[in-house]
């Protein structure tokens, strides 16, 4: 079976298996008839020895000679026969033999129909198996046209995946070329990021230094003018002349503090002229006045500007005396596309923000113990984690969780200003007290202050935690990380001041209106205040059925800070007395979900709770 060439190596192994299977078929098929041949052999010796005898029967008596059958006589007779027996006795005794072998040939004309049944049956197995072999040989042959056929595709594919493989590395290549040159631009970008930082700190160093300069002159003439002026007595003449109109005039005598010498009197004369009284009070206290307030506020901007340029506070800052405990619900509506994670009311107290996981803001009004929609503010680009409203109430500013903060002004549907220049979520942003100035936190582990007015990052602090909450003080910026710590940031100095330790990761931070007190909430499922006198955890707040429902659950003071207010995963609110460190409220029944965050108005009257669930619920 093997051909002219040399067999590949599955040929030759079907090949080698065919052959086993035929000699196996060829030992079993022959240890079948081993016994069968030779009997069927004797049979037939037999049936011809019978033959013989019975043609030597059919003849005469007479024909039959004594020397003929003298062999037989005695073989069959016995020893014991002495005489030649007579034919009718040979006669029956052939018979009797006759009739044996008859019963002999019967027994193996049997055996033969037997053996010839057998035979016939192993015939069609070997005819059966011999289809088989042709079916076998033939399906081998397909298989082998088969193979030939993947093999050609085998060699194509190879082809095409060398070809692709070129294809690739030229790919690579080129990506590499473009990666190189992209290292390059952004190395480029970055030195003339740095010559460009670089130039305007110089240029805010030439601007202070100038600033500087021109407050030293004005510190000289003013000094002059303080020395003048205290060089001159002021003279207030108590009767005053009535004038022809019927007004009363006071005269105001301006003499040196040193009296002159004899030589100069004519010149000291002309010193000496009469005001009203009015003209030369405004000439004197206010003067000095304004010029004493010009003196600290300078001062003042020299210790605490950033660029030398004087920082702008807002100007009034509401405050409560008194705030209410909430007893129930006013309205409670679905306000988002989906869950609310961020709540903040305005300054005045009737204008409130929420945003969530839709990337939008909604304003809403509070009129008459209901919340009417009055503004949706577009454009975050991403969820919507951290609202907050600048001390005016003009603007909102909110972290999203597209590596940006976004600045509207309110009445202005899209957003005025993208602070970017996070890698990773942003999870809190707020305003500081001074104008044009913000506060953000990302979870690439750092805190960012930005100048509004330019929507440029003016500091960056790196950490190593990520930053879940930010609040801002006067010159203090105070961060909660998910490493369990507090740390306190100066804006005017480029380090850490202090860390303070708690359990659990910190989900929120609030500082109460006076800036004395600090509320944090953390995944312990507690409330600390931390006194900022003395840098101590004062107060530590729990409950039976309180826990954080999220890394970003916030809690939040009272605006009279008597009041610690936080929402549970269980959708209740819980209200601790901050004097007594008691728990003074519970209000369970208005949210289905885990509360997400919670604000307090300005004014103490009401409190605003949103949960995962996009409810907003407004409590009395």
């Amino acid at each position: 079976m093997a051909g002219s060439g040399a067999p590949c190596g599955p040929a030759a192994r079907w090949k080698r298996h065919i052959v086993r299977q035929l000699r196996q078929r060829d030992r079993m098929q022959k240890a079948l008839f081993l016994e069968l041949v030779p009997a069927y052999n004797r049979l037939l010796e037999k049936a011809e020895l019978l033959a013989k005898f019975s043609e030597e029967l059919k003849l005469e008596p007479n024909s039959v000679t004594p020397v003929t059958y003298h062999g037989s006589w005695e073989e069959h007779s016995g020893p014991a026969s002495e005489q030649v027996a007579s034919p009718a006795s040979l006669r029956a005794k052939w018979q009797q033999q006759e009739e044996g072998l008859q019963l002999v040939c019967g027994e193996m004309a049997y055996q033969v129909v037997e053996k010839s049944a057998a035979l016939g049956t192993l015939q069609a197995q070997l005819e059966e198996r011999q289809d088989r072999l042709a079916a076998l040989e033939a399906r081998v042959a397909e298989l082998r046209e088969a193979r030939a056929r993947q093999a050609r595709l085998l060699e194509e594919r190879r082809a095409r995946n060398a070809a692709r493989r070129e294809a690739y590395e030229a790919l690579r290549a080129r990506a590499a070329r473009q990666e190189a040159a992209l290292r390059r631009l952004q190395e480029e970008a970055r030195d003339l990021l740095e010559r460009l930082v670089r130039r305007k700190a110089c240029a805010a160093a030439e601007r202070n230094l100038r600033n500087e300069r021109r407050e030293r002159v004005n510190q000289a003439w003013v000094s002059k003018e303080l020395k003048q002026a205290a060089q001159q007595i002021v003279n207030i003449n108590e009767s005053p002349d009535i004038l022809e109109d019927g007004t009363r005039e006071e005269t105001v005598t301006l003499t040196p503090a040193v009296e002159p010498d004899p030589q100069e009197s004519e010149t000291c004369e002309k010193w000496k002229r009469s005001f009203r009284s009015a003209s030369a009070t405004s000439l004197t206290l206010s003067r000095c006045v304004d010029v004493m307030k010009g003196l600290l506020d300078f001062k003042k901007r020299r210790g605490h500007s950033v660029g030398g340029s004087p920082e702008q506070r807002y100007q009034s800052i509401p405050v409560c005396v008194v705030a209410r405990l909430p007893t129930g619900v006013l309205d409670a509506l679905e306000a988002h596309l989906s869950e609310v994670n961020a709540v903040c009311f305005g300054p005045n107290s009737s204008l409130l923000a929420t945003g969530g996981a839709d990337q939008l803001i909604h304003l809403w009004n509070v009129v008459g113990g209901r919340l009417e929609g009055n503004q949706t503010l577009e454009g975050a680009g991403g969820s919507i984690s951290s609202v907050d409203f600048d001390p005016s109430g003009s603007q909102v500013l909110a972290a999203t969780y597209n590596q940006a903060a976004h600045l509207w002004k309110v009445g202005e549907a899209q957003s005025k200003e993208t602070l970017s220049g996070h890698k990773d979520k942003v999870t809190a942003a707020k305003f500081k007290l001074t104008k044009h100035q913000a506060v953000t936190g990302s979870r690439d582990r750092t805190v960012k202050e930005w100048d509004l007015d330019r929507a440029y990052c003016s500091r960056t602090i790196n950490v190593l935690s990520y930053c879940n909450d930010v609040v801002c003080g006067d010159h203090i910026i105070i961060s909660g990380h998910n490493d369990q710590k507090i740390r306190f940031w100066d804006s005017r100095g480029p380090q850490c001041t202090q860390v303070i330790p708690v359990q659990g990761r910190v989900t929120s931070l609030s500082l109460s209106p006076d800036q004395l007190h600090l509320l944090s909430c953390s995944r312990d499922d507690t409330l600390k205040v931390i006194d900022l006198r003395v840098s101590n955890i004062r107060q530590v707040f729990r409950a039976d059925g309180f826990r954080c429902g999220s890394d970003w659950t916030k809690a939040s003071f009272s605006p009279d800070r008597s009041y610690a207010l936080a929402g549970s995963w269980d959708g209740a609110l819980y209200i601790w007395n901050v004097d007594t460190g008691k728990l003074e409220n519970r209000l369970p029944g208005a949210h289905c979900a885990a509360v997400n965050a919670v604000a307090w108005c300005y004014s103490g009257s009401h409190i605003v709770s949103v949960d995962q669930a996009r409810k907003v619920v407004l409590w009395y």
